[in-house]
């Protein structure tokens, strides 16, 4: 063959043609034609990615590449462009057209992507980018047998062809007896064009009298598909032995490659298998649960036990169950084809080798239930876990459609008339979920956020269960120490005459106590649990039940060993840090509902947490949610009972003697981290962080000074000594949190000193005090209220105040909602401002960047905090804490 130098094509026919018309009209590159031609060029470059490249002359005499072969679906999305070209695309009229016309969309769409695509292998990146000189030949070579060579490969690339194969039984199958003899499958091969999809012929009917819709090189093109899918599946290279592609015989074994191994390879080719009509070909294993069992008379008791819920193979043909005489038909036979209920059946044998092979054991209730939720179970494949559909027994089935709605169910929602108060309609709905799940022995976690009445919805829930000719056995709340002041008034308040006992402190008791609320907290629960194990309870509430997140604590185990038919798990953060604290909370309500903690770990936390797998996270979801009611103050039903929430960060600099101990700070530690390592090293980083953030609050704190000057050494003091002033001329209220007991007590030094009224709780006030500090602050009698974020960030109704002023920054941001929701709750009537002090150019400025970025994370996995920054690399490490920006 002749070469002839490489030339880039003159792109003389397109490109000119659409920036005239661009010009004609003015254009600009927001014009719906510069998006057009835009779109244009993406479908070029990404079939030019993907090889579809011929040769070609143009009509200069310059080599050329054109686009092509093109499948089916390319030809598609090129029309469908075509069809959307904007009339100002293609403005000027055909040279020399009487009447004037316009050029045709497709035929000018193909110009162009065929310039794209002559252009994109020809020119080096670099000298594209840069906008240099390509290669090109000096004149044009026209010569014929150069074109008439590139024809010939070309040939077909807009009437391309591809082939389909027609499976056939010779005779019918009706020639053949159940169970009987080797029959080959002959397979037909039928030809189509790719320019109309609709043209389909056999190929012995293309070889013997032409087809005009192919074009004149039809056979030659239909040669060249069959060469095509021969490369990716072996069996069709004996059409090429053949003076005529026109059929093969197939044998078993071919056939259930074709199902099985190669149908990928052959799909991908392009290759299109037709089969028989007579064929019954959706064939589909499943599993039954449960078909065998009646319906528990008793569901609590049900899953409390230890029965045990059948598992039955069944096979479906067209989505007819087989029985059972026929499923051991199916399961023997080692052939593509059998004949079943008056028709043929294509049975991959890897179906019947499932169900010879596979055991099907028993499920406990909890898996039974696991299994209707996912609507499948794993079981092992021999190349690892197996995904099976399940169809779950009526019953089973019904009960998966109760719980997993949660505002569903026939259950009215009706308030007990004991109840003191008017509940909202979404607590109603919480109370309805509640007393539904308690009843059928499943329990949950209610997961409101903090402020939308989680325990007056509990307080329903057991006057619910309370009523009945036979009284029923109290129930047990466990919960911080500084709970149970607002848990005893709440009671108080809404179930008038209900018993509260307190079992807690030096002479605790449960002597005479048959009914009503028994309060505890979770370091006497810990303390006591035996005894409390021998009482009798009808229910038992873990109220902040993030207290028992590691299920390996003497706190999370004691918990465990108090009996009771109904338990119910009380947080707004069900997840703090990752997803076995949700594990802990729902393996205490639920037992057994996700299984051991290392086989959740292996099943979901680790692909949802460390390989972001949407689908493992998409069938947790399914998993827990009828057991988990999470509602949040910005859902629809809930947003107009709430007033609304200002946030507002506040910068402020550094003093000149905070800069400089931030500065040496930085230098000597990072010193010592830089020759450490292990745990040396990450001891070294948690003093520098821990360090850094107290010099931002006052450098009193930093140097634990014990009769600080305080006035003018802290822009975040002076900053907050604004705020109150102003706050509390304005006769308002306030919550100042602080993760520092030290730096709160420098700043109630500090107010004094100002002369503005305030209280300090911490984590060592007493229970009583507590109680009283709450009560003087609602009443008016203190505006400034200083709180331990630690001590004071969930479980206190401080609506009294209208604004929240967070000190400093707190690693994870549902903590400091927490805490800002001791204000923002039901029952509060204003507007609440929070207000969030950070230093500029500090560690401090970018935590509050790194904050910002995980609000999309919404009960996900939060960073663990310090302890995730201590395995940060030295440079990484220094970026984050060394100082920039503004200072005083």
């Amino acid at each position: 063959m002749r070469r002839v130098p490489v030339a880039r094509a003159r792109v003389p026919d397109a490109l000119p043609l659409l920036v005239r018309a661009r010009h004609a009209y003015g254009e600009r590159d927001t014009t719906p034609s510069a998006s057009f031609w835009g779109a244009a060029c993406l479908i070029a470059l990404d079939l030019v990615a993907r090889g579809r490249l011929l040769p070609g002359v143009s009509d200069g005499g310059f080599d050329a590449w054109r686009l092509g072969p093109l499948d089916i679906a390319d030809m598609e999305r090129i029309r469908e462009l075509a069809a959307a070209m904007p009339a100002q695309a293609r403005a000027v009229p055909v040279a020399g057209a009487e009447p004037v016309s316009l050029h045709g969309a497709e035929g000018l769409l193909r110009l162009c992507l065929d310039a794209v695509a002559d252009t994109m292998p020809r020119t080096p990146a670099a000298e594209l980018v840069a906008g240099g000189r390509p290669f090109a030949a000096v004149e044009p070579q026209p010569v014929e047998e150069l074109r008439d060579w590139a024809e010939s490969i070309a040939v077909g690339r807009d009437v391309g062809v591809r082939i389909s194969l027609r499976l056939e039984i010779p005779g019918g199958v009706d020639t053949l007896e159940r169970g009987g003899g080797s029959t080959p499958v002959r397979a037909v091969v039928r030809t189509r064009s790719l320019a109309d999809p609709t043209v389909v012929v056999d190929a012995v009917d293309l070889w013997e009298g032409g087809d005009d819709r192919f074009g004149p090189h039809g056979r030659f093109h239909a040669i060249m598909a069959v060469r095509r899918a021969a490369a990716a599946w072996a069996p069709l290279e004996r059409l090429l032995d053949r003076s005529v592609p026109d059929e093969l015989e197939l044998s078993d074994e071919e056939v259930l490659r074709l199902v099985g191994e190669d149908a990928a390879s052959v799909d991908a080719a392009g290759v299109e298998i037709q089969w028989p009509d007579e064929i019954a070909r959706e064939l589909e294993v499943r599993v039954e649960l449960g078909v065998r069992d009646p319906a528990p008379a008793d569901p609590a008791a049900f899953f409390r036990g230890d029965h045990r819920v059948s598992l039955n193979w069944r096979l479906y043909v067209d989505g007819d169950r087989l029985d059972d005489e026929d499923m051991a038909y199916v399961a023997k036979s080692d052939r593509p084809f059998v004949y079943l209920k008056d028709r043929w059946l294509l049975l991959p044998t890897e179906l019947g080798r499932r169900a010879r092979e596979w055991e099907l054991e028993p499920r406990l209730p909890m898996g039974a239930l696991e299994a209707a939720l996912l609507g499948g179970i794993e079981l092992d494949g021999g190349d690892g876990p197996e995904w099976v559909d399940v169809d779950p027994a009526w019953w089973l089935a019904e009960l998966r459609d109760r719980i997993g709605d949660p505002d569903g169910g026939n259950e009215a929602l009706v308030q007990p008339v004991e109840l003191d108060a008017t509940l909202r309609d979404y607590q109603l709905r919480g109370l309805r979920w509640l007393e539904r799940m308690s009843s059928l022995g499943l329990n949950g976690c209610l997961a409101d956020d903090m402020g939308l009445g989680k325990t007056i919805t509990l307080i329903a829930l057991h006057l619910k269960r309370s009523r009945g000719p036979v009284r029923a056995a109290p129930t047990l709340v466990v919960c911080p120490a500084s709970l149970l002041g607002n848990w005893e008034r709440e009671v108080a308040r809404f179930a008038p005459g209900t018993a509260v006992t307190r079992f807690h402190g030096p002479g605790r008791s449960l002597e005479g106590v048959t009914d009503g609320f028994v309060l505890t907290t979770y370091g006497t629960m810990r303390l006591d649990a035996e005894r409390l194990a021998e009482a009798e309870w009808d229910l038992v509430v873990a109220d902040e039940a993030q207290h028992v997140k590691n299920p390996l604590s003497a706190t999370a185990k004691a918990l465990r060993r108090i009996p009771a038919p109904a338990r119910v798990a009380l947080t707004g953060t069900p997840v703090e840090n990752n997803l076995s604290e949700l594990w802990a909370i729902l393996d205490w309500t639920t037992p057994g509902l996700l299984g051991s903690l290392y086989r959740f770990r292996a099943r979901w936390a680790r692909p949802v947490e460390e390989e972001h797998d949407a689908e493992a996270a998409e069938q947790l979801s399914r998993m827990v949610s009828p057991f988990l009611l999470r509602r949040r103050k910005t859902d629809p039903a809930i947003v107009p009972e709430l007033p609304p929430k200002v946030e507002t960060d506040r910068p402020v600099g550094l003093t000149p003697e905070q800069v400089g101990l931030y500065e040496s700070t930085v230098a000597s530690v990072m010193a010592e981290i830089a020759g450490s390592e292990g745990i040396a090293r990450r001891g070294r980083v948690l003093k520098l962080l821990t360090g850094l953030k107290q010099i931002c609050n006052h450098p009193a704190q930093y140097l634990k000074e014990e009769r600080p000057r305080l006035r003018g050494r802290s822009g975040k003091l002076e900053l907050l000594e604004e705020l109150l002033e102003t706050i509390v001329a304005e006769n308002d209220a306030v919550l100042v949190f602080t993760q520092y007991v030290a730096m709160a007590r420098l700043i109630e030094d500090r107010l004094r000193e100002r002369g503005l009224p305030t209280q300090l709780l911490h984590g060592g006030t007493p229970v009583r005090k507590r109680e009283e500090m709450v009560r003087r602050f609602q009443e008016g009698e203190v505006p400034v209220f200083l709180l331990s974020l630690k001590a004071a960030g969930t479980g206190l109704n401080l609506t009294r105040a209208g604004h929240v002023v967070h000190f400093d920054r707190w690693w994870n941001p549902a903590v400091e909602e927490q805490a800002t929701d001791r204000a923002y709750r039901i029952g509060q009537t204003r507007s609440v401002q929070v207000h969030r002090i950070i230093a500029e150019g500090t560690l401090e400025d970018r935590i509050a960047s790194m904050l910002r970025s995980k609000r999309h994370l919404a009960d996900a996995v939060l960073s663990s905090g310090e302890a995730a920054l201590s395995e940060l690399s030295d440079e990484e490490l220094t970026a984050l804490v060394e100082l920039g920006g503004r200072t005083r």
